[in-house]
């Protein structure tokens, strides 16, 4: 009979649960054809969106400045409070039609590959 010093556990089904959860954190991730097509759908939308989201933050400030200008100053701070919230509010304005215009830009460019990732699965 052998005397063999060595020690074995195993691990309950949590356990492994938890150490398999761990560790795929530190696997390199493999992303999927259908995971592909919603960061790619996800990308067009986001990308307009940050893009409306500064014009119209900017174009707000624009208009606050003006409308400031205009509420609590005389003379030639009202006449340039005038002109300044005006050009805030077309800056404003151009928020949505620029969201539009970047989002129809994304989706023919990643139409391609949509149109292929797709393809592929629906095969």
């Amino acid at each position: 009979m052998e005397n063999d010093k060595t020690f074995q556990y195993t691990y309950s089904a949590k356990e492994q649960a938890k150490i398999r959860e761990i560790r795929s954190k530190y696997l390199p991730k493999e992303e999927n054809k259908m995971e592909q097509i919603q960061r790619l759908d996800a990308s067009v939308t986001q990308k307009a969106t940050m893009y409306a989201i500064i014009v119209g933050v900017v174009g707000t400030l624009l208009f606050g400045t003006g409308m400031s200008c205009c509420m609590t100053q005389t003379g030639k701070w009202f006449a340039v409070g005038i002109p300044v919230g005006l050009v805030g509010l077309l800056v404003l304005a151009a928020a949505y039609p620029l969201y539009n215009h970047v989002v129809r830009k994304e989706r023919k460019r990643i139409a391609p590959e949509i149109l292929r990732l797709t393809d592929e699965l629906l095969k």
